[in-house]
């Protein structure tokens, strides 16, 4: 019996530093050049987690959509999911399927239009794994400037400090009722220009008038979910930026996003947050999907590298 205790507490000593496995599963090609740069922004950010020295090993999968062999996601801690949204979402087609592997805790986390998914299953299942989505005639998806001053006590804001960031960030989204297990990391109060437009399924609605303009309240673009036992206690991270490809040189909004995946796979997040790197206009360029432009030369790069200093 000695032995065999032993041994138990042996495995769970040695499953507590075992590597992490992180999967991206990067959607197709988009918006064009610099944005909805799904492929780009999830290599850059799984070779900023393979260097961060944390105990995670990210790999990238690029098959314009759902894994050719879904059972690369089996074993995995975590899973991320960087791809539009709506009908299009790469999930839709394969809920079930991957119903059966969020029961069995492995982590979510969903970036930009990857929070979108149609009202009915596929919402109700979004709000089983990440507590929250982009529900159209509800959610909004303006351009705008968002200031995050203020953070909650929890191992996703670890090192972040106040950021200002001009993305295209969702707010006004569905969560589960009374917030239950979501926790709000990036909040902001946007400004009454971001309900300027008509009202649409992604633009404005009487609800989402209500809530700013009338009771001022602050909408959560960034959140985190603990799941149930029923759900073997696994987490989902929810992140509504991502559109602006260059926004990935903000050291803070990456480290806030480095923080949120690995805290889905279970990684215990240092109190100075996870490395963010260093990136470079070079970084930025690499593994776009379409030609370079004249809107994102260098020079324009590097000068919003310069004003995220």
């Amino acid at each position: 019996m000695k032995i065999t205790l032993h041994v138990i507490g042996l495995l769970l000593a040695l499953s507590l530093f075992a590597e992490k496995k992180v999967i991206f599963i990067a959607g197709k090609k988009s918006h064009g050049y610099f944005s909805h740069e799904h492929i780009a922004g999830s290599k850059l950010l799984s070779k900023q987690l393979n260097l961060a020295n944390v105990g995670i090993k990210s790999v990238v999968i690029t098959d314009d959509g759902y894994p050719k062999d879904p059972a690369i996601l089996e074993d995995a801690d975590a899973i991320v999911v960087y791809c539009d949204g709506g009908g299009r979402h790469l999930l839709n087609p394969h809920l079930k399927e991957f119903d059966k592997l969020m029961r069995k805790g492995i982590g979510l986390s969903c970036i930009h239009y990857g929070v979108e998914v149609p009202k009915g299953a596929p919402g109700n299942y979004f709000l089983k794994w990440i507590g929250g989505y982009f529900e159209t005639n509800w959610s909004v998806n303006p351009h705008w400037v968002a200031s995050f001053t203020i953070f909650p006590k929890h191992q996703v804001a670890s090192g972040v400090g106040p950021f200002s960031i001009n993305d295209e960030w969702y707010y006004h989204m569905r969560f589960r009722e009374a917030m239950s297990g979501v926790t709000p990391i990036l909040s902001s109060l946007p400004s009454e220009s971001t309900l300027r437009r008509k009202d649409g399924p992604h633009s404005n609605n009487p609800a989402v008038r209500d809530s700013v303009l009338k009771r001022k309240e602050a909408q959560h673009v960034a959140w985190v979910y603990q799941r149930g036992k029923d759900y073997n206690n696994g987490r989902g991270f929810g992140f509504t930026g991502g559109h602006n490809h260059a926004n990935w040189g903000s050291d803070n909004f990456r480290k806030l996003v480095l923080n949120g995946i690995a805290w889905t796979a279970n990684v215990n997040i240092p109190d100075s947050g996870l490395s963010a790197g260093q990136v470079t206009v070079k970084d930025l360029q690499s593994n776009q999907d379409y030609p370079p432009t004249d809107r994102w030369n260098d020079d324009q790069i590097q000068s919003a590298l310069d004003r995220f200093q």
